[in-house]
C-alpha cells in the first residue's frame, strides 16, 4: 500500500476511532481524489444537486447551485484536509448542535451525537439500524472490519426540497460500541441579482 493510498484509508475512516472524528464545513466542493470512495450517489433538483460520498466510517455531502458550493465533511482531522473555503470545524463529541449563515447566503444546521453503550445496548441498535439501513436509504457495510456478528456500517437517508437538501447519517463503530449521528439541513443561497 503506497503512502497516498494509506493516507486516504485513513482519512476515510476506516482506521480512525469515533472520537478522532471532526465535522468540517466548506463554501466550496472538495476533490473527489482526496477520499477513498466506497459509495457515490447523486440526486438532481431543479435548482441544485447533491453529491454525497460515503468515505469509510464517514461522509461527504456537497450541494452545488449554479457555480456555488456547501460541503460538510465528517472524518478525521489530516494534514491533506483543506484550509481553504473553511467556515465551520469541530471535534464530535456527546451531542451538538450547530448553526451557520455564510456571507455568501448559504445556511447551515447541524445536530451531530456520538453515543457510546453497553454491549447489550450497542447490540440492539446496531442490528435495528441496520434492518433498516438494508430496506431503505444509502447504505455501505464494511464486512472485512467486523467485530464477531457485528458490522461496522454507514447509513444515509436523504430528503431533497426546493431550497434545501436534508441528510441523516449513521455510521456504526461495533468494537467501540459507538454509534455517530449526524443530522445536516444544507440551504440553498438565494438567487442571484439580475
Amino acid at each position: 500500500m503506497t503512502e497516498e493510498t494509506k493516507e486516504r484509508v485513513d482519512l476515510g475512516g476506516l482506521t480512525a476511532q469515533a472520537v478522532d472524528l471532526h465535522l468540517f464545513a466548506f463554501e466550496r466542493s472538495l476533490h473527489p481524489e482526496l477520499f477513498r470512495h466506497f459509495a457515490d450517489f447523486h440526486v438532481e433538483q431543479t435548482r441544485y444537486h447533491a453529491d454525497v460520498w460515503i468515505i469509510g466510517l464517514s461522509h461527504v455531502v456537497t450541494v452545488t447551485t449554479g457555480n456555488r458550493s456547501f460541503t460538510e465533511l465528517l472524518a478525521k482531522d489530516s494534514d491533506i484536509i483543506p484550509s481553504r473555503g473553511i467556515v465551520s470545524r469541530f471535534r464530535l463529541k456527546g451531542e451538538r448542535d450547530h448553526e451557520r449563515r455564510t456571507p455568501d447566503g448559504w445556511g447551515y444546521m447541524t445536530s451531530t451525537q456520538v453515543e457510546t453503550m453497553d454491549d447489550a445496548l450497542y447490540k440492539s441498535v446496531h442490528f435495528d439500524l441496520l434492518r433498516h439501513a438494508e430496506r431503505r436509504g444509502w447504505f455501505h457495510l464494511y464486512e472485512n472490519l467486523a467485530d464477531g456478528e457485528m458490522t461496522p456500517f454507514s447509513y444515509i437517508e436523504h430528503e431533497a426540497r426546493d431550497s434545501e437538501f436534508h441528510v441523516h447519517a449513521f455510521h456504526a463503530y461495533p468494537q467501540e460500541r459507538t454509534i455517530v449521528k449526524t443530522q445536516t439541513i444544507i440551504e440553498l443561497p438565494p438567487p442571484p441579482q439580475p
